[in-house]
């Protein structure tokens, strides 16, 4: 069931988003080579309690940090560890925020120092091809219209976008209806209405698109090893133009 949000509740989810694009604010400020990852989680946790707030992700199905950071060819839900980041790196982080009961969602990847420019030209497709899809997210326009778009929009660029792994809708729960694929088929799926909130991300891989979970039930890699980048926000669909809660702009 498709959950419609009420002025009250899209007022928490505003709420909600600012403290989390503070937080992904925090972050890059600190993502450099030698910091480790585990570092950066605790960051990202005080940083969230800070604003009376709670990472959705600790403990969620038991995952066991307040951040995913996923670093080189680590797509998605890379657990945070002692592991120190390294000059020419790249780390997505993704991270969600819960505030008076209402969670938003949002991912960035980040360079480590100077990186090369392929793997700028990753991080920067990755990043447009969400708002390539955005100009879908519309009253009335077709979910699979904005999936389409992204996915048109990574494969023009050399890319593969990761078909296992989708977006989803996002309010009381981290994970509501609908699933938001990366790919599909313009001008189908179902229609999108005013108040509908969704976490829309794109997951993008330099080489193909297949993953591999490893055996800690979390950590998805790119198959052939190759680079990974992640994007997301969380969306509230209008009457007019979308308005991101997790990005300030």
């Amino acid at each position: 069931m498709i959950n419609i949000k009420s002025t009250s509740e899209i007022m928490k989810m505003r709420q909600s988003g600012k403290i989390l694009s503070s937080v992904l604010s925090e972050l890059e400020k600190n993502v450099r080579p030698g910091i480790t990852t585990k570092e950066l989680d605790r960051i990202a946790y005080e940083c969230i309690k800070s604003y009376g707030a709670l990472p959705s992700f600790l403990d969620y199905h038991g995952f066991p940090a307040s951040i995913c950071a996923s670093v080189n060819d680590t797509v998605i839900h890379g657990i945070p560890d002692a592991t120190a980041l390294k000059e020419g790196d790249i780390i997505s982080i993704d991270i969600g925020v819960i505030k008076d009961g209402y969670h938003t969602d949002a991912a960035r990847t980040f360079a480590v120092g100077k990186i090369s420019d392929e793997a700028r030209r990753l991080i920067d497709v990755t990043k447009q091809s969400f708002f390539e899809g955005l100009k879908y997210a519309r009253h009335g326009e077709r979910l699979f219209s904005i999936s389409a778009t992204i996915q048109d929009y990574i494969e023009s660029h050399g890319y593969s976008i990761v078909r296992n792994y989708c977006g989803h809708g996002i309010g009381k729960a981290l994970h509501e209806d609908p699933e938001i694929p990366n790919y599909g088929s313009f001008g189908h799926g179902i229609r999108l209405c005013k108040g509908m909130t969704i976490a829309v991300e794109p997951m993008v891989n330099e080489g193909g698109y297949e993953t591999k979970c490893l055996s800690d039930g979390w950590t998805v890699k790119t198959k052939d090893s190759s680079l990974a980048a992640h994007y997301e926000n969380t969306i509230l669909i209008t009457d007019g133009e979308p308005e991101l809660l997790t990005c300030q702009i």
